[in-house]
């Protein structure tokens, strides 16, 4: 579709939320329209910065995904009749393949964000993420999970 044809489509639709056809209105809504239409542009003309955005929208997909699981699996842990047999807590010491402070520092809050895991600390080398965790069941899992994951995201997002 052309520039010109987009704005028009958007001064109707800003009409149409607006639920007021004057011109005045459609003119407004024509300005909004082409501001949109330039500000895109100019990022889709950016094919990294397309594919970056692609890569944050991702991230965040798989961040409320991930939330959702969670959520459930300690909803479960909590209301089991055994808890004492249900938790199994460790700290698991997750090697990082990312290293500036940026991608360490997102890794580390998505992890904390997710119920039943936190972000305990990182190696003063930054090679270590230590991780805890409400109910391991391996330790290589856990960390095939994270590096699959959000490690795999992230280093995506700041390609």
């Amino acid at each position: 579709m052309n520039p010109l044809m987009t704005v028009i489509v958007l001064a109707l639709v800003w009409g149409a939320i607006s639920g007021n056809f004057s011109g005045l209105n459609l003119l407004l809504g024509a300005g909004i329209g082409a501001i949109a239409v330039v500000l895109l542009s100019r990022i889709s003309g950016s094919g990294r910065s397309l594919r970056r955005l692609r890569s944050a929208i991702s991230l965040g997909l798989l961040f409320i995904y991930e939330l959702l699981v969670s959520a459930v699996k300690v909803t479960l842990v909590v209301l089991s009749p055994n808890l004492r047999a249900t938790l199994r807590p460790a700290i698991v010491a997750f090697p990082l393949t990312i290293k500036s402070d940026a991608e360490i520092t997102l890794l580390a809050n998505l992890i904390t964000l997710t119920p039943g895991t936190l972000s305990v600390d990182v190696s003063a080398d930054r090679s270590l993420l230590y991780v805890h965790t409400l109910t391991l069941d391996t330790r290589e899992a856990l960390i095939a999970d994270i590096a699959s994951g959000f490690e795999a995201k992230v280093r995506e997002v700041y390609a």
